[in-house]
C-alpha cells in the first residue's frame, strides 16, 4: 500500500484524471501549488502564486477550482481555528493523517503526525461502529515561543479563574 501512496504522490494529478475531471492547466496549477506547498495557503495567496505562473489567470477560476476540487475530495478546506476571521485554508488530502496545532497567539499553524490519531479513528469505529472517512483535527494553544514570551495565557482561561475567586469570596 505505501507503494501506491508514494505513486499517487509523486503524480497527483493522475488522481483527477481518474475521477474524470477535465484537466484545465488552470486546474493541475492551482492543485500543484497546494501540493507543493509547506504551508497552508489562502485562496488569495494561491491566487497570487498561481498568477505568476499563468498571468491570464483570475481569482473567479481559483475559486471555482478550489470548490471542484474541494468538492471532488481533493483538497481540505481548513478553518484554524478561525485565527483570522473567517479566513480559510487548503491542503491536499494526499497527506497521512494528521492534526493542526494552531498557537492562538501567533497563529504558527503545526502539523502532528501520530498514534493517538490512528487509535482514536480506531476507538471511534469500536465504540460507536460508525466508518471514519475522514477526519480533521485542530488543536488550539500557544507555542513555545509565545508562552516564552509570556504570551501563552488563554483569556477565557483567566476570566474562569476570576470568575471562581469572585464566587469564592461570596
Amino acid at each position: 500500500m505505501p507503494v501506491v501512496r508514494k505513486q499517487l504522490e509523486s503524480n497527483p494529478l493522475e488522481m483527477l484524471r481518474r475521477r474524470g475531471l477535465r484537466l484545465t492547466r488552470q486546474r493541475e496549477l492551482v492543485f500543484r501549488l497546494i501540493h507543493n506547498s509547506r504551508t497552508h495557503l489562502n485562496a488569495h495567496e494561491i491566487y497570487e502564486l498561481a498568477a505568476k505562473e499563468d498571468p491570464k489567470i483570475n481569482q473567479v477560476t481559483v475559486y471555482r477550482t478550489l470548490k471542484v476540487l474541494k468538492e471532488q475530495g481533493l483538497v481540505d478546506e481548513l478553518d484554524l481555528m478561525h485565527y483570522e476571521g473567517e479566513q480559510h485554508y487548503y491542503e491536499t488530502r494526499l497527506k497521512r493523517e494528521h492534526a493542526h496545532l494552531v498557537c492562538m497567539s501567533c497563529g504558527s499553524v503545526s502539523e502532528y503526525f501520530g498514534d493517538p490519531l490512528r487509535e482514536m479513528r480506531a476507538q471511534i469505529e469500536t465504540q460507536f461502529g460508525f466508518k471514519v472517512a475522514v477526519a480533521r483535527t485542530e488543536v488550539g494553544g500557544y507555542c513555545a515561543d509565545c508562552q516564552k514570551s509570556g504570551l501563552g495565557e488563554a483569556p477565557a482561561v483567566a476570566s474562569q479563574a476570576g470568575a471562581a475567586s469572585a464566587a469564592e469570596a461570596h
